[in-house]
């Protein structure tokens, strides 16, 4: 991956903006389990971050993925998952096929002020009766007049409770799983839509919503591309979406270990630093190697994505290590803070309450395993 003085510079924005509009705050947004997404957002907007990889015409910059994949590097200074989480779902999770499929008209109406930051938005694709197996999902739309009439719920939403509008996969026809669904845009203030909060073990000043579609009309024009083509462009966004989710694992990874390394290092037990203890000092070698290697995986497949390749099965890998790591490197170096660890208000016992869910969101590891051996061949057929 060659980076480019637009690469540091983007990198930079992202740091700086992390230092002074995010950190100061995250133990107050934590608390009381929601952070002002509008507030944020905008001034991410007022800084061009939240369009880095969308048309000029709509207010993007115009860059490619690898710019995007910077900036969810550089994000992981924040002291908590939860905020890069959110910001990642209006970056690159709830708008790639709106950016890419949408019409004129929809990107004007929904992609522009998303960039902006005058809009806050959300994906609807996992249910309560699953979140993975996409293809199962129960939520329909169905055709009357000129709308679709909608009913069915959807659950883990991030930013939920304050989506400005949801870009929501739904069945619009009968027919086989794989070619019934679709991608509509859904303003959140349509009459017959119910938001209840989430409590959730981690990720707290991040929202999370169940909403409840309740004969809920949105126009047929809302409809992002060609009916029926909404499990491909849902596929094609988890693919951002995984990317993006093992870029921002990268730099907190390598803060905890800093951060633990410095503990160990001022810390003494029995007349010197734990961190002299060959078991600390080779463990967290391993785990820094771990880490770079990650990097590697992820820089690889951006690189593969930018230039016009299937990156499924690297996007999948990398997700699924991405995951796998941050629990293992959280739960590592909470063992080596001892008591201190296991406080409610240290860095270490945050990042794991809040990367426990990087092995499920998005995709458990159980799907990107599925995934990884059926492009390898190894996965035994259906009977």
């Amino acid at each position: 991956m060659q980076f480019t003085p637009e690469h540091e510079q983007i990198a930079d924005t992202v740091r700086k903006f992390v230092a002074n509009e995010i950190n100061p705050f995250t133990a107050e947004w934590e608390k009381a389990g929601i952070f002002p997404a509008r507030e944020l957002f905008k001034k991410m907007g007022d800084l061009g971050l939240l369009g880095i990889k969308y048309p000029t015409e709509f207010g993007g910059m115009g860059l490619d993925f690898s710019y995007s994949m910077v900036m969810a590097e550089a994000l992981g200074d924040c002291n908590v998952g939860g905020v890069p989480m959110a910001i990642g779902v209006q970056t690159d999770m709830c708008t790639p096929a709106l950016a890419r499929f949408g019409s004129d008209d929809l990107r004007k109406e929904f992609l522009a002020p998303a960039i902006a930051g005058d809009m806050v938005g959300c994906i609807g694709v996992s249910e309560v009766s699953g979140g993975s197996d996409v293809a199962a999902l129960k939520t329909t739309a169905r055709k009357d007049g000129g709308d679709y009439v909608i009913n069915g719920s959807k659950m883990w939403i991030t930013n939920g409770m304050q989506a400005d509008w949801c870009c929501l996969l739904a069945n619009t026809s009968d027919g086989p799983v794989h070619k019934n669904k679709s991608l509509i845009m859904v303003p959140m203030d349509a009459p017959g839509i119910t938001r209840q909060k989430i409590e959730k073990i981690g990720m707290h000043s991040s929202d999370t919503a169940q909403l409840f579609f309740d004969n809920v009309r949105v126009p047929q024009r809302n409809l992002i591309g060609q009916e029926g083509a909404g499990f491909m462009f849902q596929m094609l966004q988890f693919q951002e979406e995984r990317l993006y989710g093992a870029a921002g694992c990268l730099r907190s990874l390598d803060k905890l270990i800093d951060q633990t390394i410095e503990y160990t290092r001022q810390r003494q037990t029995f007349g010197q630093p734990i961190l002299n203890n060959q078991v600390v000092h080779f463990r967290l070698a391993e785990l820094r190697t771990e880490v770079e290697a990650l990097r590697a995986l992820t820089y690889r497949a951006v690189e593969s994505y930018v230039s016009g390749k299937d990156v499924t099965k690297l996007a999948s890998m990398a997700k699924l290590k991405a995951g796998r790591l941050s629990r293992e490197v959280a739960d590592s170096c909470l063992q080596y803070w001892g008591g201190m660890g296991f406080t409610a208000d240290n860095p270490i016992s945050q990042a794991y309450r809040d990367s426990r869910l990087i092995s499920i969101g998005g995709g458990a590891d159980e799907i990107m395993l599925g995934i990884i051996c059926k492009l390898e061949g190894t996965l035994p057929e259906r009977k």
